[in-house]
C-alpha cells in the first residue's frame, strides 16, 4: 500500500513504524504489501524448518517418548545448522526493529525477542561445539514461528483496514482551463499553473488554486475548507479558495497563489507539525515488553551472579540457569496475546463501520474525558434543509410559500437551491427563469411575476418583511429567503444546515459515559449556539480557524484532559492530528482522514460511541491475555532461576515447553471471545 504526504507520524509509516524518506512521502512510493508477503514468506519457511528442528531436539524426543532413537552421528549439527537459518531469517525483522528501538531508547516488543532469541541461540551453539548443558535450539525455533505469526496477523489487520484508504488526496482538480493570451481556453495541469495565469471557472467545478475573481459573479461552498456552512457570494475582487467548490455561475480567476504558499497547504503544514508534536506513545504491548526486556536482563545477570557466588556450583550451571531465565521471560504467549486481539477487534471494528489506522491511538480512546465535534459535515450532514415557513400575506398559505419557491429554485444551480427539493407539495411549470447573482432567482408562474430573494434585495428595493417570528430565526443565524409575487412579499422560508438524526442521541449517550461533549465549528456564533442547544453540547466555540482549532485542542489538553476530535473537512485536519484521537468522519475530505487515528465509514455520530466501547472492551481483552501470559512468568521465571533447588525442583526445559503451551492455548482462546460491553 502507498503512503502520501499524509502519513499519520512525520518521517514514518502510519502501519510499522518505519522511517520514511522525503522523497518517498512526496511520490508515495513506501508500499507495504510486500512487507506483509515477506512476513507470511519467512513464517511459511521458519516453519518447515521448525518441523525437523523438534525432531532433532532431545528435549522434544523426551517429551514424546522416543528417548534418544532418533540420535545419529552428526544430528546436533545438523541441527544448530537448521536452527540457524531460522535465527538468522526469520528472525531478522525482530533484530531489525530491536536496532531501531534501541536507536530511539525506546525498548519494545522486538528488543524483548531479541534478548530471548540471541541469548537461547549463543548459549546452544556453544552447548553444541562443546559446552555441558542443554540446548535451546527448538525453544528459539518456535518463539520466531508465533512472533512471526503475531506480526503477521496484526500486519494484515491494520492493512486490512487502510486498503479502504487507498485514494489520495482528491480535494483538488486534476486540470485548470487555462485562458491563454489568443482568447483560447487550454486544460492544463495544475502543476504549469503560475502566479498570474487566469482561469475559467464553470458552475459544479472545483477551484483549481487560490486567486481572485476578475470577471463573473458566483457562490463558494467553503464548507470543507473554513466550515462556513453559507455559501459565499463572489464577485470582481473577491478572494477564492483552492479546492472550494463553485455554485452556479461561471467566473475568470486570476492565481495569486501556488504551492507553499496556498491555503490548502498552510493548513498541511499545520497537520505535520501537529503529528510532529503528538505524543508518540506506546502500546499496551510494547510497553509490556519494555519491562519485560529489563525483567530479562535483570533477571539473567542477577541469576548467573547468584549461582556463580555460590561455592558448589561451576559457570556452566550458572551460564545455564540464567539463559533459562531470559528465554522464559519473553512468553511465546506474548506473541498472540495483543495481535489476536487486535485481528479480532479490527474485523468487529470493520463489520460496524470503523477503520482503525493507529492502535497506539485507538487504544487511549477508553480513557477519553472530552469529544469535541466539528458542525458541517459532522453534527450535521452538510446539507441545507428547510426549516421553517412564514406567511406573510392573508391571502396565501405556507403551501403557497414552499411551492412558489421551490418551483423557482428547482431550476437554479445555487447550493442552497437543493434544501428546496424534497420539501414541496407540488411544483409549477416556470417561465422566463433568471438568476439574479448573490440576491435570488425569479421567473413568471401561472402568469405572475414571482421571486425568491435575500433579505439585502428586499432592502435595496425598499421593501419591509418582518416580524416576531422572522427576527428569531435570524437570530439563531438561519439562512432566510423571501417569495415576493408581483411586488407583495407573500412569505418567507427559513433554511440551515440540517442537524443528523443520530447527533443529539450520539451526545447523551457520550454525557451518559461521563464523557464531556464539546462543539469548535467555523461557523457563524448564532448557528453554532442554536446547533448546541438543539442537540444538548455542554460547550461550543464559534467562528473559529483551522489553526486554532488545534489551539483550542492544546488549551483543553493542558488541563489533563484526554480529548477525541471528530470532524470531517480540511480545516479540521490540524485538530485531528492534535488530538489524543483523531476521528475523521468517512464521507470528509482525504486529506482529514488522513490525519485521523479512527475513521467512521458511516458518518454516524454514534459510531463514537461505539469507537469508546470498543477500545474499552479490546484494552481489557489485551489486559487479560497479558495477565495469562505474565501468569507464566511469575511462575517461571524464580523456579528457573533457581530459587527451589534446595527443595529438589528445577523448571526444565521440557516443564517450561508445557507451560508454555498451556498459556499459549488460554490466550489463543480468551481472544476469540471479545464482546462489546454496554
Amino acid at each position: 500500500m502507498k503512503h502520501d504526504h499524509y502519513s499519520h507520524e512525520r518521517g514514518k509509516c502510519v502501519v510499522c513504524g518505519d522511517e520514511i524518506s522525503e522523497k518517498h512521502r512526496m511520490e508515495g512510493e513506501h508500499i507495504h504489501s510486500s512487507m506483509i508477503e515477506d512476513l507470511k514468506k519467512r513464517l511459511w519457511i521458519s516453519l518447515i524448518l521448525t518441523v525437523p528442528i523438534l525432531i532433532l531436539s532431545p528435549t522434544i524426543q523426551e517429551l514424546s517418548g522416543f528417548g534418544g532413537s532418533i540420535r545419529f552421528t552428526g544430528d546436533m549439527y545438523l541441527l544448530f545448522v537448521l536452527s540457524s537459518l531460522v535465527y538468522f531469517y526469520g528472525g531478522y525483522p525482530f533484530f531489525k526493529g530491536f536496532f531501531t528501538q534501541i536507536k530511539a531508547r525506546n525498548p519494545g516488543m522486538d528488543a524483548l525477542i531479541s534478548v530471548a532469541l540471541t541469548s537461547a541461540y549463543l548459549y546452544s551453539t556453544a552447548v553444541t561445539f562443546g559446552l555441558a548443558g542443554e540446548v535451546f535450539f527448538w525453544e528459539l525455533a518456535t518463539l520466531i514461528d508465533i512472533m512471526l505469526l503475531g506480526h503477521w496477523l496484526e500486519m494484515r489487520s491494520v492493512m486490512g483496514a487502510s486498503r479502504s484508504l487507498e485514494e489520495l488526496v482528491k480535494l483538488m482538480p486534476s486540470h485548470a482551463h487555462k485562458l491563454m493570451p489568443d482568447g483560447n481556453v487550454w486544460d492544463v495541469s495544475l502543476d504549469d499553473l503560475t502566479l498570474g495565469d487566469r482561469v475559467m471557472i464553470k458552475p459544479g467545478e472545483k477551484v483549481p488554486a487560490d486567486g481572485e475573481v476578475i470577471g463573473g459573479t458566483t457562490s463558494m461552498d467553503e464548507s470543507m475548507l473554513t466550515g462556513e456552512s453559507d455559501p459565499v457570494f463572489k464577485e470582481t475582487g473577491a478572494e477564492v479558495i483552492g479546492g472550494s467548490i463553485n455554485g452556479e455561475g461561471s467566473i475568470t480567476v486570476e492565481i495569486r497563489k501556488t504551492g507553499k504558499d496556498s491555503f490548502l497547504s498552510q493548513v498541511i503544514d499545520l497537520v505535520e507539525e501537529a503529528q510532529a508534536s503528538k505524543s508518540k506513545t506506546q502500546n499496551l504491548a510494547d510497553r509490556f515488553a519494555t519491562a519485560l526486556t529489563v525483567l530479562a536482563l535483570t533477571g539473567g545477570f542477577l541469576t548467573l551472579l547468584a549461582w556463580l557466588l555460590a561455592t558448589n556450583f561451576g559457570f556452566e550451571f550458572a551460564l545455564e540457569r540464567a539463559v533459562t531465565v531470559m528465554v522464559i521471560t519473553c512468553p511465546h504467549a506474548l506473541g498472540l496475546a495483543v495481535p489476536l486481539v487486535v485481528s479480532v477487534s479490527t474485523a468487529l471494528s470493520a463489520k460496524n463501520g470503523l477503520l482503525i489506522r493507529n492502535r497506539a491511538s485507538f487504544e487511549r480512546s477508553r480513557n477519553i474525558d472530552a469529544v469535541i465535534f466539528d458542525k458541517t459535515g459532522t453534527l450535521t450532514e452538510g446539507r441545507f434543509g428547510i426549516t421553517d415557513v412564514v406567511t406573510l400575506s392573508p391571502d396565501h398559505d405556507e403551501d403557497d410559500v414552499l411551492n412558489y419557491s421551490a418551483s423557482l429554485e428547482s431550476y437554479s444551480e445555487h447550493p442552497i437551491a437543493r434544501g428546496f427539493a424534497k420539501t414541496a407539495v407540488k411544483t409549477y411549470e416556470v417561465h422566463d427563469f433568471r438568476s439574479i447573482p448573490g440576491k435570488g432567482v425569479q421567473g413568471r408562474i401561472n402568469g405572475k411575476h414571482v421571486e425568491v430573494v435575500s433579505p439585502g434585495f428586499l432592502t435595496e428595493h425598499s421593501a419591509e418583511a418582518s416580524n416576531e417570528k422572522l427576527d428569531e430565526l435570524s437570530l439563531q443565524g438561519k439562512t432566510i429567503v423571501f417569495v415576493v409575487v408581483e411586488g407583495e412579499v407573500i412569505g418567507a422560508v427559513a433554511l440551515a444546515d440540517v442537524i443528523r438524526g443520530e447527533s443529539k442521541k450520539a451526545i447523551k449517550k457520550l454525557k451518559e459515559m461521563g464523557i464531556r461533549c464539546i462543539m469548535i465549528t467555523g461557523d457563524k456564533k448564532e448557528v453554532a449556539e442554536w446547533v448546541s442547544n438543539e442537540i444538548g453540547l455542554d460547550k461550543y466555540y464559534a467562528e473559529v480557524l483551522p489553526h486554532e482549532k488545534a489551539e483550542k485542542i492544546r488549551e483543553i489538553q493542558s488541563a489533563g484532559a484526554v480529548v477525541a476530535m471528530t470532524g470531517d473537512g480540511i480545516n479540521d485536519a490540524p485538530a485531528l492530528a492534535q488530538a489524543d484521537v483523531g476521528i475523521a468522519i468517512g464521507a470528509g475530505t482525504d486529506v482529514a482522514i488522513e490525519a485521523g487515528d479512527v475513521v467512521l465509514v458511516r458518518s454516524n455520530p454514534l459510531d463514537v460511541v461505539y469507537t469508546v466501547k470498543l477500545a474499552r472492551s479490546t484494552y481489557s481483552k489485551m489486559l487479560q491475555n497479558l495477565a495469562w501470559g505474565a501468569g507464566y512468568n511469575v511462575f517461571a521465571i524464580p523456579i528457573a532461576a533457581g530459587v527451589l533447588y534446595g527443595y529438589g525442583i528445577l523448571l526444565t526445559p521440557a516443564a517450561g515447553a508445557i507451560l508454555m503451551s498451556a498459556s499459549t492455548i488460554i490466550v489463543a482462546f480468551n481472544s476469540r471471545f471479545l464482546r462489546i460491553k454496554d
